[in-house]
């Protein structure tokens, strides 16, 4: 088990010299080809890195525009855990991101923030996500494709959600750059949460930098929206909702929106 008083960093580095790096000038998504590489029997801990993706997509089937001068990367993970705590990944990712954006910019922690459940917010817009995908190998393993996009010097236009890159906050940094942060951070979080048993410390660092934690929200759920206090998120990573007549409700899926004053809807 990783040390969480080290923050995982006791095995970090094995974990990080375990992962192999393929890098491609374009694919259609690196979610696919990592997925691809499973089926075909590669036994995980693969970096799959694209320069441009020409398929490239978010959560709920959304387009994710990826030209060149951003990173997009999936890590390919072979039974990383129990099945139940797959959903927890994307809390790994995201703080993973997190601590890697936050190294490049000024400000850091105080700009760099997490929008539940897997979104990376610099200045209130949106810089990166996380988008997880798994399929059940023939052999009965589970194969994981955590894919992290992140915005370093281009930002679509016309999204619901503001977006921006790190240029345009003042950080210029070369994706090849930014992914050697990822790398690392990545496998210092994925030991810390050591397959879900040190979730509880992956969930204080994702409140740590939680971005909108006891003001009003707005809940996009499947069929229907959802107004409150965001007060935190629960142990298994669900929002907790406290609603407009006092009751609270946790909420495991949907798309959060803040007031339009914080520059995100």
């Amino acid at each position: 088990m990783a040390d969480a008083s080290t923050g995982g960093r006791s095995s970090a580095a094995a974990v990080g010299r375990s992962f192999r790096v393929e890098r491609f000038a374009a694919l259609p998504s690196t979610n696919d080809a990592a997925l691809d590489r499973a089926r075909a029997g590669d036994a995980g801990n693969l970096w799959i890195v694209a320069d441009r993706q020409t398929s490239g997509r978010g959560r709920r089937g959304r387009v994710w525009v990826s030209e060149s001068g951003n990173l997009y990367a999936t890590a390919l993970l072979i039974d990383p855990c129990e099945p139940m705590r797959l959903a927890e990944l994307p809390f790994v990712a995201v703080v993973a991101a997190q601590r890697a954006v936050a190294t490049q910019v000024a400000g850091g922690d105080g700009r760099v923030k997490i929008k539940w459940p897997n979104d990376l917010l610099v200045d209130g817009a949106k810089a990166a996500g996380i988008l997880l995908e798994s399929t059940r190998l023939p052999d009965g393993r589970n194969a994981v494709a955590v894919g992290i996009g992140i915005n370093c010097s281009r930002a679509p236009g016309g999204t619901e959600t503001v977006a921006t890159s790190l240029l345009a906050c003042g950080a210029n940094v070369f994706p090849e750059v930014l992914f050697e942060d990822l790398t690392t951070a990545f496998a210092e979080v994925v030991a810390l949460w050591d397959g879900g048993r040190g979730f509880a410390a992956v969930r204080a660092e994702w409140l740590a930098h939680a971005g909108g934690i006891g003001g009003r929200i707005r809940v996009r759920l499947i069929d229907r929206e959802e107004k409150g206090v965001f007060e935190a998120i629960d142990d298994t990573g669900r929002l907790v909702l406290r609603c407009e007549d006092g009751t609270r409700k946790a909420i495991s899926a949907g798309d959060v929106f803040f007031p339009a004053s914080a520059g995100t809807e």
